[in-house]
């Protein structure tokens, strides 16, 4: 969904008047509003990679919850309150 913009000089018009009524058609056309609004766009994660996600957690808190109990990992202590 290509959408070009063009202006051509008229015969006594200067440059910075072209500049400036290039740039309005440019705000025109929605262009800059578009390329603004997809710039941070992330699509959605997938079912599936949600669930691998949990599940590497999940076998990771378990691995070491194993290695705390067999003393080879320094317990977790809380980082503090912000009280």
């Amino acid at each position: 969904m290509a959408i070009n913009v063009s202006v051509e000089k008229t015969g006594t018009e200067n440059s910075m008047s072209l500049v400036r009524r290039f740039s309005k058609r440019v705000l025109g056309s929605g262009i800059i509003r578009r390329v603004k609004d997809n710039r941070y766009y992330q699509r959605n994660v997938s079912q599936s990679k949600r669930k691998q996600a949990a599940l590497r957690r999940v076998s990771k808190r378990e691995k070491n919850a194993e290695l705390e109990r067999l003393g080879l990992l320094e317990p977790r202590t809380s980082r503090g309150s912000r009280r």
